[in-house]
């Protein structure tokens, strides 16, 4: 079975893609798969570059059995587009920027965390940053529920990207005033 490099994105890499770093990495390890998955995240843009996960979220994953405390945010940097196999972004606002920012022959390999979700296909992972505990716990909620389908989509072999097979169609992006229009997690 050949490595498969997997990146997480969200806007700051301190609340929702660190959260999916750090439970995709202990589903593997769990799953006897941590050989075959490299796991890593990143953020959209540099607000919180060499920082700490957000406490909260450290706080709802160290609850869950989950160790954010030695990652780091960074930004996503192009050379990233080549490197990973699979860029996964939280919700349609980070897989907008991926897409303005990935190199057209990479395209293939971005897609959304929540399409490979067994109960919420179709859902983003929302931004609990400015909202409180209890939203992190959702978030995690959902993290737990997109990672469990793209490790069970992994183990089946199912899901490495190439150019002639990409990953599974996304919803489409919408423009910013229907997301404003989505209800917040």
């Amino acid at each position: 079975m050949e490595t498969t490099r997997i990146l997480f994105v969200c806007m700051g890499n301190i609340c929702r893609s660190p959260t999916a770093e750090g439970v995709m990495r202990k589903m593997a390890t769990d799953a006897g798969l941590h050989q075959y998955i490299l796991i890593d995240s990143a953020g959209t843009h540099d607000y919180h570059v060499g920082e700490a996960p957000d406490p909260r979220a450290q706080a709802a994953a160290r609850k869950r059995g989950y160790d954010l405390s030695r990652l780091r945010a960074r930004k996503i940097e192009l050379e990233d587009f080549s490197r990973f196999d699979m860029i996964l972004g939280m919700d349609f606002n980070n897989l907008e920027i991926l897409q303005t920012l990935c190199p057209p022959e990479h395209k293939h390999k971005l897609g959304l965390l929540m399409g490979f979700s067994h109960s919420r296909a179709g859902s983003i992972v929302h931004d609990p940053y400015y909202r409180g505990s209890r939203d992190f716990d959702l978030v995690l909620n959902y993290i737990e529920d997109g990672c469990q389908g793209l490790l069970s989509s992994l183990a089946r072999g199912h899901v490495i990207p190439r150019r002639d097979h990409p990953l599974p169609k996304q919803k489409a992006i919408v423009s910013r005033w229907m997301r404003a229009l989505q209800p917040r997690v």
